[in-house]
């Protein structure tokens, strides 16, 4: 790759032009400083800086014992969905509340409630757990924007299902805004670990329009609450790697040997084994555990990204996505790459593609998706396990290159988990910088050569 993209750093200098430290050192110092000011399950995401799940409890009215309150997920991250077995949504009460009743989701557990008599609560846990109800459920069980098994689009893919809801009814509560306490130690699985829920805050009430837009109500108490997510709390390998090849080097770059970790190395499937023709091998478990295609690399997911043409004023991309797991298929699955002629795409064949300027000055950044009711889902590992688009980019003439790795991408994240990407060192290299090396290589034996023949004739 270019200088540019191999981000080395320059070691301070004295007057008398000696370093204090070498760049090796200074990345090491300045990462160090960082880890130490920044705590463990802060999120940050560079690329989506303001992504994250918003969840906001209106109490839209008060009841003898506590209130009625309409809860709503928002996920405001651009590329990074919640698919099956979807959200899991779990919170502490802070004195001794009860739920009576849900719409449009319910509790996995209802607790002991063998003190009340007559009618008996929907769940008496002090910390419940809340899942979504799965489509189909009967029409006075659903909520607005409900029922869709937890599965949440990302906002830059789809906002309009980037959205879930549901109503709950606390009882043994406060009855006011002075006597109500908030929920706390929120927790959220989508559909694993990786989200960090801070404590709810208490904002202004949310506005309702009424359906002729005539007249506006308000909740009478609203709070939020903010979960960010760190790919660092869900596992210390990546979840996907990327490989690379090019129309002008016969060698293809693959995925580094266990980029996603080996652990799974002892209970993988060759691709021709008899066992994949078993019964129930494509059945999900219940703690989501993959059964990977045996591979080098042993990851998910690989992203293929093939430098296919060139013509004089465009060249041509081909993105492939394959997926090695046996028991889990994408549903409305992203892809996010990053590369800075991204600011001149002409067309994408078989995906959808937005761009992503999280800062406005720069547009290197852009989310490919599948198109609805084509490719947008991704199957589980097999003849059906990928999907495959190709691009067309303008050349910028002033900073377009094949040398040094310029035409593949700098960051690649699936479904918002970043990928492993191969050594630069190990990129697909122009075959006429191999052969300026051996002419120089021959011109220097040649003319060594006729060196000594001429000293050997001279008398």
């Amino acid at each position: 790759m270019e200088s540019e993209a191999l981000f080395t750093c320059q070691g301070k200098v004295h007057e008398d032009g000696k370093g204090l430290l070498s760049p090796r050192l200074e990345l090491m110092f300045l990462a160090a400083i960082l880890m130490l000011m920044i705590p463990h399950t802060v999120a940050y995401d560079p690329l989506d800086p303001n992504g994250n799940i918003t969840i906001k409890w209106d109490v839209v009215s008060w009841t003898a014992d506590g209130y009625v309150a309409s809860v709503t997920m928002s996920n405001f991250q651009m590329y990074r969905p919640i698919l099956l077995p979807g959200w899991t949504l779990g919170w502490s009460w802070a004195k001794k509340e009860v739920i009576w009743s849900m719409v449009g989701a319910q509790t996995t557990e209802q607790g002991d409630c063998s003190k009340f008599k007559g009618n008996v609560p929907h769940c008496c846990k002090k910390d419940p757990i809340v899942v979504d109800f799965l489509p189909g459920v009967p029409y006075n069980q659903q909520f607005s924007n409900c029922c869709k098994g937890g599965v949440l689009s990302s906002w830059g893919q789809d906002p309009t299902s980037s959205v879930s809801a549901f109503q709950v009814s606390v009882g043994l509560a406060g009855t006011s805004n002075k006597t109500v306490k908030l929920p706390k130690n929120f927790t959220l699985l989508g559909p694993g670990p990786g989200y960090t829920c801070g404590p709810a805050k208490i904002v202004p009430s949310t506005v309702y329009l009424t359906p002729d837009r005539r007249r506006k109500t308000q909740a009478m108490m609203t709070w939020n609450v903010t979960c960010t997510y760190s790919q660092f709390l869900v596992s210390k390998n990546p979840s996907c790697c990327v490989s690379f090849s090019s129309f002008y080097n016969n060698s293809i770059t693959p995925c580094p040997s266990c980029a996603c970790g080996c652990h799974n190395k002892k209970n993988c499937i060759p691709s021709d084994s008899k066992l994949l023709h078993k019964a129930g091998v494509n059945t999900p478990r219940k703690d989501n555990t993959p059964l990977l295609q045996c591979t080098h690399h042993m990851c998910p997911i690989r992203v293929h990204w093939h430098v296919k043409l060139n013509y004089k004023d465009y060249w041509r991309v081909k993105i492939a996505i394959t997926n090695f797991n046996y028991r889990l298929n994408h549903t409305q699955w992203t892809l996010v790459a990053q590369h800075p002629n991204l600011n001149s795409i002409t067309r994408v064949f078989s995906f959808d593609y937005k761009p992503l300027i999280a800062y406005e000055s720069i547009n290197d950044t852009g989310m490919f998706y599948g198109m609805k009711f084509y490719n947008d889902l991704l199957m589980e590992a097999g003849p059906e396990g990928n999907v495959q688009s190709e691009v067309l980019l303008q050349k910028d003439k002033n900073t377009f290159t094949f040398k040094q790795g310029w035409a593949f991408p700098r960051k690649v994240y699936f479904n918002g988990d970043e990928c492993m990407l191969p050594p630069p060192d190990q990129y697909p290299f122009l075959p006429n910088s191999a052969q300026v090396n051996l002419v120089a290589l021959s011109t220097l034996v040649t003319s060594m050569a006729m060196s000594i023949l001429l000293i050997h004739k001279s008398p």
